[in-house]
């Protein structure tokens, strides 16, 4: 299934992909959605249909508990940035404040220069889970989506903790769907992931290459915290970020910057002025 959430006149609807149409499912969103046990039986509803085209999409979970980022999970990005693989994952922070739509703009901050790309496969949990073992973790994955994790470099180096640079308010699109792991190989799916910069190629890697896969994340992560309904797990980004680049290239109002997974779909963003 391809589920999502769109914004229409009457507030956010969690819906589900069906040929042209998109299916009321009967919850404001994909966050109401997964918490309740019976999610995949609920989203297989009918109701009211809204066309595709001309769809309003809102992150596909709106307001989730947490949102868990992995840095340094594709080898060819470790060595770009000059770094060694790592032994274990390194996660930090985002907020549900910082979460744009599939296609909704990004206002460049004022305050930044260096407003960086990063394509991610995301996980979206679909049941609460602590401390789980590998049964548990992938039963845990409601599906993947598509997030383009925005980075503030100027900031973000400003000292050794990376979360300033990452939490710029509505900065983050992610979306257009959560895509169910039958749809895409399983819970270690292996797609096609890059990014386009007005219609030149910035990353291309693939998902089989992480060095931390999706049930490894969400049995590392649950060990520290309980993952509930909705929650979002980011799992890093391949090479060809602009900080890394000689010269270094970033983001300008006017550019429109897209991130695609193959199965998953495509973030379509213009960069304006805030």
């Amino acid at each position: 299934m391809k589920l999502a959430t769109i914004r229409t006149a009457d507030g956010t609807r969690a819906v589900r992909l069906d040929g042209d149409h998109l299916v009321d499912l009967g919850y404001a969103d994909l966050g109401e959605l997964f918490a309740e046990a019976d999610w995949r039986t609920r989203a297989a509803a009918s109701g009211a249909r809204h066309p595709v085209e001309g769809a309003d999409f809102a992150p596909v979970v709106p307001n989730p508990s947490k949102i868990i980022c992995v840095g340094h999970n594709y080898t060819n990005h470790i060595k770009e940035m000059g770094r060694n693989l790592p032994d274990y994952p390194t996660l930090f922070p985002k907020f549900a404040d910082t979460l744009l739509g599939a296609h909704d703009d990004i206002a460049k901050p004022a305050e930044t220069d260096a407003l960086d790309w990063e394509v991610e496969l995301a996980v979206v949990i679909g049941t609460a889970v602590r401390r789980a073992d590998e049964r548990q973790a992938a039963d845990a994955i409601a599906g993947f989506t598509v997030m383009n994790d925005i980075s503030a470099r100027d900031w973000q180096f400003r000292t050794i903790e990376w979360t300033q640079g990452k939490i710029w308010e509505a900065s983050t699109p992610v979306g257009p769907y959560v895509v169910t792991p039958d749809e895409v190989g399983g819970v270690r799916p292996a797609l096609a992931v890059r990014t386009v910069v007005d219609g030149q190629v910035m990353q291309r890697d693939d998902t089989g290459t992480l060095l931390f896969d999706p049930v490894f994340l969400v049995r590392y992560i649950s060990t520290i915290v309980t993952l509930r309904p909705g929650d979002i797990i980011a799992t890093g980004t391949p090479a060809g970020v602009g900080n890394a680049r000689d010269p270094k290239v970033f983001l300008r109002p006017g550019n429109t910057v897209v991130t695609e997974i193959s199965g998953l779909g495509t973030c379509t963003n213009k960069v304006v002025e805030a």
